[in-house]
């Protein structure tokens, strides 16, 4: 029987102008939905494991659609709940060339950011579960939100589950000294954790003067840093090269206390970004779940999010047979027959 993983976040309405239009041009928008850990929960039914997602989303047509969109890639919503006032919307205008893609959230008091840890069962919800998975942005949605977050983190935990979490700070959210707070309390409770995200509070003084991001050796730093305060099994970051907002340099470094392994890069030209970040941390759990070592996950979670920059909408409808054809470097250029 597959493997059983579970994540916890909030899904969301995602409102698009077509053909890279503003906002202020469009007529129309396209309509999917998405977030961080239902796209997470989406791309492991694609790889063949048992996805389950918990959530809480309002009692009307809005809240069933977005549950039908997850049920039609095979993820298990048995534990999204119904209720509350509404459901996160979030406008995406999608950017091109040197214009940078812009988000603009309409998501307080939704059903979610209300939605109470005394709600939710954990140990009915995690039984026979081998992973949990959650990021930052669901504590990031209110103080009710992060008591949620610490309470499934400790069910897990009590349960012998491996957790793991991506730091995912949103600025839009909360402050870097909130999410500090907030965050540095819930890592106790992680096993492994995907990000650097330096409002942890970690520093190193290996950074690139040009862009303020850490260097490949301040990621070694900082990974030391958080390794020994939160002893991570494994800390992973996937590393960013913008030359535009239409063309990416896309790799990953890993550490698992011993070794860094730092994985291919990609040259990406990007149709649709949102999810990235969501389809490497699939790509890397499924790997560990299944028994890769750790350079191997770390290339598969690589592949995995090059894929999905090509494909419109949040989730990465992508195959464990077409990413291992990137991984052995195929699948460009002509035509598969």
């Amino acid at each position: 029987m597959p493997q059983k993983i579970v994540t916890l976040g909030e899904i969301m309405l995602r409102l698009s102008p077509a053909d890279f239009r503003r906002i202020v041009q469009a007529e129309t928008f396209d309509v999917t939905y998405g977030g961080g850990e239902a796209n997470v929960a989406a791309a492991l039914c694609n790889y063949g494991l048992n996805g389950f997602f918990v959530s809480k989303v309002p009692d009307n047509q809005l809240g069933q659609s977005a549950i039908n969109h997850l049920r039609r890639y095979g993820v298990d919503t048995q534990h999204v709940i119904r209720g509350g006032e509404r459901l996160g919307i979030y406008f995406l205008e999608t950017g091109a060339s040197m214009r940078a893609s812009q988000v603009i959230y309409d998501r307080a008091n939704s059903s979610m950011a209300e939605a109470d840890a005394s709600e939710f069962d954990f140990d009915a919800i995690l039984e026979g579960a081998s992973w949990f998975h959650t990021s930052g942005i669901t504590p990031a949605l209110s103080d009710k939100s992060a008591e949620l977050t610490l309470a499934a983190l400790k069910a897990a935990k009590a349960k012998g589950i491996t957790t793991s979490m991506d730091l995912n700070y949103r600025k839009k959210l909360w402050s870097k000294e909130k999410a500090r707070e907030v965050m540095s309390d819930l890592c106790r409770y992680v096993d492994v954790c995907l990000g650097a995200d330096t409002t942890l509070g970690f520093t190193s003084k290996h950074m690139n003067e040009a862009t303020g991001y850490l260097t490949e050796d301040g990621y070694k730093d900082v990974f030391g840093q958080m390794m020994e305060k939160f002893n991570f099994k494994y800390v992973v970051s996937t590393l960013r090269q913008s030359h535009s907002a239409s063309d990416n340099g896309l790799s990953a470094i890993a550490y698992d206390g011993k070794e860094f392994y730092r994985a291919k890069q990609y040259e990406v030209r990007i149709v649709d970004r949102v999810g990235g970040g969501d389809s490497f941390a699939s790509g890397f759990i499924y790997g560990l779940v299944s028994g890769m070592a750790l350079g191997e996950a770390t290339e598969l979670g690589v592949a995995a999010s090059a894929l999905k920059h090509t494909i419109p909408g949040d989730l990465n409808h992508v195959s464990v047979a077409e990413v291992m054809e990137l991984v052995r470097g195929g699948g460009s250029g002509s035509v598969q027959r």
